[in-house]
């Protein structure tokens, strides 16, 4: 049977405690979530109603747009799971300006998105699992290093919703060799800054943009594409998967929230149905301990 994984409870935690334990690579964990959440009706609509209308695995607000796209339902349906989604992405965003002060100037509050499925046993290819352990890479589009952070919450009346964890990027790091390798693809060295041919696609899509604000996901870096490198390499690989001494699991109660740099943290979603995550991007400048973060971590490897 799996470890377990001691969720330390951040309820009454200052700001200064979330954000060091953030940039720590910790999950900060909150016993019942800090944030209102939807009414009971909207609830019901969300848990019994919303999967009859798409078996997709995000139903996604986005707030550039501010709307919910590739959403196929009935006007109505479509309405109400707007309102519910913006609702939710206003009152995260709210805690966190209050709760992590220092991390917010210049970021980016990205999709707020419903996770109605059932987790377990979905028969996906492995890069496209969430059922693997894995890093998170590349969220809404290029992050050029920055942060990424998501806050959940699980809506479940009365399942846990289960992850997995092999512990921090930076310990993995340091344990798998082959992660460095994987990252420097066909390079003798990781490469993290932006060439011409980079800036010049970065600009483009800049342009582009403008006119189509959901074109942004388009855009990369070589260090997102290192990131995803290993991402789809720990997803792959029949060695890392199969190396289980560092395998965790952890447990989130009904109505809970917790909140991680995904990107630093190491995790999977072992089982669980309906949940809320919201993506934010942080700027690497706004973190206290850079050194932490995975962007330098590349950048000092052999």
């Amino acid at each position: 049977m799996p470890k377990s994984y001691a969720l330390r409870k951040f309820d009454d935690a200052t700001p200064a405690e979330i954000e060091a334990a953030l940039e720590h690579g910790d999950l900060v964990f909150f016993e019942r979530c800090p944030i209102e959440l939807p009414s009971d009706a909207d609830m019901a609509f969300l848990r019994n109603d919303l999967p009859q209308q798409s078996r997709v695995k995000n139903i996604s607000y986005h707030p550039e747009t501010d709307s919910v796209p590739r959403f196929d339902a009935p006007e109505h349906v479509r309405r109400r799971v707007t309102a519910i989604l913006k609702a939710h992405h206003a009152a995260v965003t709210k805690y966190l300006q209050k709760n992590i002060p220092n991390l917010v100037p210049g970021w980016t509050v990205g999709t707020t998105s419903f996770r109605a499925v059932e987790e377990e046993g979905r028969d996906l290819k492995a890069r496209s699992s969430s059922e693997i352990v894995h890093i998170d890479a590349g969220a809404y589009g290029a992050t050029n290093g920055n942060r990424i952070m998501r806050f959940f919450v699980n809506l479940s009346p009365s399942r846990d919703r289960v992850w997995g964890t092999k512990g921090s990027f930076s310990k993995l790091f340091e344990k798998h060799a082959a992660l460095a390798i994987v990252a420097r693809g066909n390079s003798r060295r990781i490469t993290l800054r932006k060439g011409f041919a980079d800036r010049c696609f970065t600009g483009l899509i800049s342009g582009l943009s403008k006119l189509y604000p959901l074109a942004r996901v388009l855009d990369s870096s070589p260090y997102d594409r290192a990131m995803r490198r290993i991402h789809n390499y720990m997803k792959e690989s029949l060695y890392f998967r199969a190396d289980s001494s560092d395998y965790r699991e952890m447990r989130f109660p009904p109505l809970c929230a917790w909140s991680v740099f995904s990107d630093g943290f190491s995790h999977s979603v072992v089982s669980g149905q309906y949940a809320f995550a919201t993506t934010i991007l942080i700027p690497l400048e706004n973190c206290r301990t850079p050194e932490q973060a995975p962007y330098h971590i590349l950048a000092a490897a052999k």
